[in-house]
């Protein structure tokens, strides 16, 4: 397959890693990159700007195809120094970074002089625009179904996509609930220029999470992930756990709700120890409502070549055969 987004990365297949916390470090990452798509490591996975300096030279190390740095703008509860993050990424020799969070036209002018590529994560029709203005060389439009953050919209890929392809100029990425051929066939037809993925790829052997996390996705249905945060007007999409269900009762009750009032159940280290440990209710984990599509725990090289097999024989025949000639 050859779309905007192999052209400008440099990759052979339109499938893209997205970042995601606690998760891409460079087993991950170099395993997709070397699968023929783009694998991301997560910048703020890392503790320091230093030890992200070191993951890139693990990653190089693993592979030398083009992999990229996410670098998530959030506020947080202790600061973050960003722009230490954004230098050491810069000072590494990375090619590719997706952005997401908040605006990150802050940081582009160093990434630009550097020769960054900059993809960033949008949830919204406006916001994918503004990126295209500031100058990101492309998006990748997230989808209501999205695990992590999908905005407050709540509109579906079934349209963003097509009005994505109608008003942008700019190469942009289908993201949210996307995990098999049929998938990237669809977004294909919609107008995105490649599909990316978070959910899934934490659903193989080389993601380094716990196993019983990984079945729990496989047995899971397009039904058990949860919406909290709506109160707070920050939705995160996480898997259906008693925590999670928690979070909804605190976020039910009578008057406003006070992160302070959920924020011993969320905590970020919680959700590491449970990718260590494997105990499902130690907290919260990002997933998004593709784990209804998720049955097995390939290798990512299984995975990404039975996706572009896939999309290739459903665009070649079953597309083919139905139109006249």
């Amino acid at each position: 397959m050859r779309t905007r987004i192999t052209e400008m990365l440099g990759i052979e297949h339109p499938v893209v890693q997205g970042g995601m916390q606690w998760v891409g470090f460079a087993e991950l990452a170099s395993a997709v990159s070397n699968a023929g798509g783009l694998g991301i490591l997560t910048g703020l996975t890392q503790p320091t700007p230093e030890d992200l300096i070191k993951e890139i030279d693990r990653c190089r190390a693993m592979t030398d195809k083009p992999f990229a740095v996410n670098l998530t703008i959030l506020p947080t509860i202790k600061p973050v120094p960003y722009e230490e993050y954004a230098q050491a990424i810069v000072d590494s020799g990375v090619k590719i970074v997706e952005t997401a969070g908040r605006n990150p036209e802050p940081f582009l002018p160093l990434f630009k002089s550097a020769g960054i590529t900059v993809i960033h994560k949008c949830t919204s029709i406006r916001h994918s625009l503004k990126a295209e203005r500031i100058g990101c060389d492309m998006v990748s439009v997230d989808g209501f179904e999205c695990a992590g953050h999908p905005g407050e919209d709540d509109v579906t890929n079934m349209i963003l996509l097509p009005i994505a392809a109608r008003r942008l100029k700019i190469p942009f990425l289908a993201s949210g609930g996307l995990g098999d051929g049929r998938g990237l066939a669809a977004a294909l037809a919609m107008g995105a220029d490649g599909i990316n993925m978070g959910t899934r790829f934490m659903v193989t052997k080389e993601a380094p999470i716990h196993e019983k996390v990984k079945q729990a996705m496989v047995e899971a249905s397009e039904l058990d992930t949860s919406l909290i945060y709506r109160t707070l007007r920050n939705t995160a999409r996480v898997f259906k756990n008693s925590i999670a269900e928690q979070v909804i009762e605190i976020e039910g009750k009578p008057g406003e709700t006070k992160f302070e009032d959920i924020q011993p159940l969320v905590a970020g280290v919680k959700g590491r120890e449970l990718f260590d440990t494997g105990d499902l209710d130690k907290g919260i984990w990002s997933a998004g409502m593709v784990v209804g599509l998720i049955d097995d725990i390939p290798t990512v090289e299984e995975l990404i070549t039975r996706i572009v097999d896939e999309a290739e024989k459903i665009i070649n025949e079953r597309l083919g055969s139905a139109v006249s000639v």
